[in-house]
């Protein structure tokens, strides 16, 4: 993703730093309309751009259990 705005990366209170985790930059949404994440084992490697309304639908899809393992 190319863009002059710094993304401020974070990653999630519920992670216990096992090494399988994301990050996820917010920053982006207002401006841009977009949420970045990345892979925080591999944080110069790509970050997938998800549309905010698509970002939303899964983060509360995941909150919801539909994911659950």
């Amino acid at each position: 993703m190319t863009t002059t705005d710094s993304l401020r990366w974070f990653k999630s209170s519920y992670s216990s730093n096992g090494g399988q985790c994301i990050e996820v930059a917010t920053n982006l949404v207002v401006s841009r309309g977009v949420v970045p994440v990345r892979d925080s084992k591999d944080q110069n490697g790509p970050a997938l751009t998800f549309e905010t309304a698509a970002w939303s639908s899964f983060v509360g899809a995941v909150k919801d259990g539909e994911f659950s393992a």
